[in-house]
């Protein structure tokens, strides 16, 4: 429970946050008379939400789900190559620099490639979100499962521990705190790459909406858009967080956030 309330709390202050900035661009867009196809006022945003909260809806969950599988199969990767570049140092310095070849591959360059060659389903989403979270979660899992407390390693290795039972006891546990850090930037890094993936050909989404009112000059639902994009990333924060004070609530750091 006490996760869920802080978890709660996050929310409702992200929440305040985001409506004191809307009520001082209300205000500014009033008192200077920003023209709407320059910058739109919150309300207007806010009455074109509301005007077609199903269409809006339906969408959001579409990119969403894009994001989760495009996450999940990214870390799931991720998680697996560390594991094994914990095993072996042949094997860290083969996957290490194809990680980083990864990294830098801009994904605007092999969003269009992955539509040619998955089409334009889900699959190039959900690629192009595995492949933006894949860095960060392999650097941070790598990091973690080598962060063993030396005296613990060698406990068990006294007590004639295999290999596989100090990674399961000891070296996954203690590569949770690295993970679930990562997690906080790989979750929003996904929804990033879906967004992105669907500019590059769409027929669903958050990114097919903020692309085709960008290219009508519709700025209200462009920026409806990108609004409920933050929101989302603040509800995916606060869910990892809160996943995160439950699953490591003896860990110090936990205790004191």
């Amino acid at each position: 429970m006490r996760g869920e309330r802080r978890a709660l709390a996050d929310v409702v202050a992200a929440t305040i946050a985001v409506t004191a900035l809307g009520v001082v661009l209300e205000i500014w867009t009033t008192a200077m008379r920003v023209p709407g196809y320059l910058f739109p006022a919150p309300s207007a945003i806010a009455a074109r939400l509301a005007r077609d909260p199903q269409f809006f809806a339906s969408e959001t969950i579409t990119t969403l789900g894009e994001a989760a599988f495009g996450f999940a199969l990214g870390a799931a990767v991720a998680f697996a190559a560390a594991s094994a570049m914990t095993f072996s140092r042949a094997l860290e310095r083969s996957i290490f620099p194809l990680a980083i070849l990864v990294k830098l591959t801009p994904i605007v360059a092999v969003a269009p490639l992955f539509t040619l060659w998955f089409g334009f389903g889900p699959a190039p989403k959900i690629a192009i979100a595995a492949l933006i979270t894949f860095f960060p979660m392999l650097v941070n899992a790598f990091v973690g499962l080598r962060s063993v407390d030396p005296q613990e390693l060698a406990f068990l290795e006294t007590l004639g521990a295999s290999r596989q039972e100090i990674f399961v006891r000891l070296r996954a546990p203690s590569a949770l705190p690295y993970l679930f850090s990562a997690a906080r930037v790989s979750a929003n890094l996904a929804l990033i790459g879906a967004v992105v993936a669907e500019w590059t050909g769409a027929e669903r989404g958050l990114g097919r909406v903020i692309f085709v009112a960008n290219a009508n000059l519709d700025l209200t639902s462009l920026f409806g858009a990108v609004l409920i994009l933050a929101a989302a990333g603040i509800g995916v924060n606060a869910l990892v967080g809160a996943a995160e004070r439950r699953v490591l609530h003896w860990h110090p750091i936990t205790l004191t956030t």
